[in-house]
């Protein structure tokens, strides 16, 4: 074993001589690339475990928190290296698109509220709920809905009810949960805005907006960029946390309840400086967007969009 040492170090030592450099940088450039070599491995490691619970979480929400990482451990990786390590690794979100349910059902006889919060931006929690339903997937190829009430400052999920049909039975029980776990003092100052439809228009719905004194706001015109942070939040939590591959009604309830726990709790978000929702749920102020322009690590390949 010895005389292999020694041999390996004459050839070693030869090849240095021979492209000029010292024996001492090829030992030091070795180290680093041990090193490079052992932190990606860390980095991709830790990128998986976070994806266990974080299903699709986008590569640059997951930057922030790989960078605390480094630090506590020692290395540091910027944007556009993380971008390349995890397309080289097939660990990118590609973006898939397809046919969806339709959940918004605005022809009606009953009264569209306007637009009240145009040009609004809340600067505390409990200012504006934002409300949306969204479909989900559950075995033998058929849907249920899934009704989110989430607090348009904090990111926070404040209500949520998964339901087997379109009714206003889902919405409102999302609703309900969103005024019984929020400080009633809150309410009279709250606005509450939503699409056109017959579910967020029926009497049962207006009716217990009105009984807790809470401001109704609607769309315009059913256009999805008026009600974009509830549709991003709907994205996040079927998406990011795989609920559309076919479960159970009952076992979708539980996983959608344990999502947005997750959600609400450890999903960090650049739109509000870098915290999760229910801590920046206990702010107040403006908060900060952390993002930057999107790296393409080709011309084929597009980062699911964070928030």
């Amino acid at each position: 074993m010895t005389n292999v040492n020694n041999r390996n170090k004459r050839v070693i030592k030869l090849l240095c001589r021979i492209i000029n450099i010292s024996t001492q940088s090829y030992y030091q450039a070795n180290k680093r690339f041990i090193k490079d070599e052992m932190s990606q491995d860390l980095i991709i490691q830790e990128v998986l475990n976070l994806r266990q619970v974080h299903k699709r979480v986008g590569t640059r929400k997951m930057l922030t928190h790989i960078q605390e990482f480094g630090k506590r451990i020692g290395f540091q990786i910027g944007r556009d290296a993380f971008f390349r390590l995890l397309e080289e690794h097939n660990l990118l979100i590609r973006n898939h698109r397809r046919n969806a349910p339709i959940t918004t059902l605005s022809k009606h006889r009953y009264k569209r509220y306007p637009n009240i919060i145009i040009g609004v931006v809340p600067t505390r929690s409990n200012q504006i709920w934002v409300s949306d339903i969204t479909y989900v997937e559950v075995e033998k190829c058929n849907y249920a809905y899934l009704s989110l009430v989430t607090d348009m400052y904090s990111r926070k999920i404040v209500g949520f009810c998964l339901n087997k049909n379109l009714s206003a039975e889902g919405p409102l029980q999302a609703l309900k949960m969103a005024i019984n776990s929020s400080n009633k003092a809150y309410l009279q100052m709250l606005i509450h805005h939503s699409d056109r439809g017959v579910q967020y228009c029926c009497n049962d719905y207006i009716n217990l907006l009105k009984e807790n004194e809470i401001n109704i706001s609607m769309t315009r015109n059913g256009d999805p960029l008026e009600n974009a942070i509830a549709e991003r939040v709907n994205g996040i939590i079927k998406n990011e946390y795989q609920l559309t591959i076919g479960y159970s009604f009952k076992t979708l309830e539980n996983k959608i309840t344990e999502a947005i726990f997750h959600y609400n709790n450890y999903r960090k978000h650049l739109s509000i400086e870098g915290m999760t929702p229910s801590e920046a749920h206990q702010k107040t102020g403006d908060l900060k967007r952390h993002w930057k322009t999107h790296y393409k690590a080709s011309t084929t390949t597009k980062e699911t969009q964070v928030f």
